[in-house]
């Protein structure tokens, strides 16, 4: 973790009181800490930096039944690696979302966020639109890969053909794209480790349906985004499951809780103030859908329709 980023965190165990952590390195190589601890002053947590990751869930954090061990094997963050990066390496199965969502955002000064970074590949394209980007996932292993990718501006990894069958692929990060100005950490997206009104732009990119509390991450991040000159973009496919999230807290497709109706609407209702959820509320610019793609092996691919919409304040 670059030390820098130390002097924003605060205790997401302590929210919505804005509680600074005090970082303790262990072992440092430059700015980068590679083994420590943040330390909250009110709750005495402590938040451990391994391998250079920063591991900010709080307590209480627990994911639904069976998502963290799915995001953590092999095969599943190889089809991610995949999915965020088959473009770097001309696989001609290739889907464009990544860029398609970057399209979605102007360029600015300030911080930009990744929720649900997942193996990183929309953190390095915000990072070309801003001054700095943070990415985050719940899953250690994706954020694993993604600070490797950072480090090393390449990485190798197993693709999946059948059964156990699988070739070598290798991602290459392009020229021009600043290491320097990106950060990988373990969070949760319910309960953001960051102060009210820090990041010029914010995204959620397929998270929303696979949050036990959707609402509580679209106040989250809100409340991080600033109040005048935030951009934000939320994209979902919203295919709604018991599995993760409680029926009466889904946000859309249902009759039962307080959004009822497709949940696109639904998050433009919230985001733009109307269901008095939001302090600050955004003025929607645009909706749309893009087409993304995940491998699973050589013969077996799923078409996702990631439906968004793009706001500012």
């Amino acid at each position: 973790m670059k030390s820098h980023i130390a002097d924003f965190l605060i205790c997401p165990g302590c929210l919505p009181e804005q509680i600074g952590l005090a970082l303790d390195a262990h072992e440092s190589h430059g700015v980068e800490v590679v083994n420590g601890v943040l330390r909250c002053s009110r709750c005495r947590a402590k938040y451990p930096i391994a391998g250079g990751i920063a591991i900010l869930l709080p307590q209480e954090h627990d994911p639904p039944h069976g998502t963290k061990s799915r995001y953590e094997e092999p095969e599943v963050v190889s089809s991610y690696l995949w999915a965020h990066y088959a473009d770097l390496f001309s696989d001609e199965e290739a889907a464009s979302a990544y860029s398609e969502w970057a399209a979605q955002l102007l360029p600015g000064a300030g911080f930009a966020l990744d929720a649900g970074c997942a193996v990183g590949r929309f953190t390095f394209e915000l990072s070309r639109k801003c001054d700095f980007a943070i990415g985050f996932d719940y899953s250690r292993s994706f954020i694993t890969q993604a600070r490797k990718l950072l480090a090393e501006r390449r990485l190798d990894f197993d693709l999946k053909l059948e059964g156990h069958l699988s070739e070598k692929r290798t991602i290459k990060l392009p020229e021009g794209w600043d290491g320097g100005k990106i950060e990988f950490i373990v969070a949760d997206a319910q309960a953001l480790p960051f102060p009210n009104h820090v990041f010029s732009c914010v995204a959620s990119l397929n998270l929303l349906d696979k949050l036990s509390k959707p609402l509580a991450h679209l106040k989250e991040m809100s409340r991080a985004a600033t109040k005048a000159g935030a951009q934000i973009l939320v994209s979902d496919p919203f295919s709604w499951s018991t599995e993760y999230t409680k029926e009466e807290d889904w946000l859309g497709g249902s009759d039962l809780g307080s959004y009822i109706g497709r949940g696109l609407d639904n998050v433009q209702v919230i985001l733009e103030g109307r269901s008095g959820e939001l302090s600050s509320p955004w003025t929607v610019e645009h909706r749309g859908a893009v087409w993304w793609k995940i491998r699973n092996h050589e013969n077996h691919f799923e078409l996702i329709q990631s439906r968004f919409i793009k706001a500012r304040r």
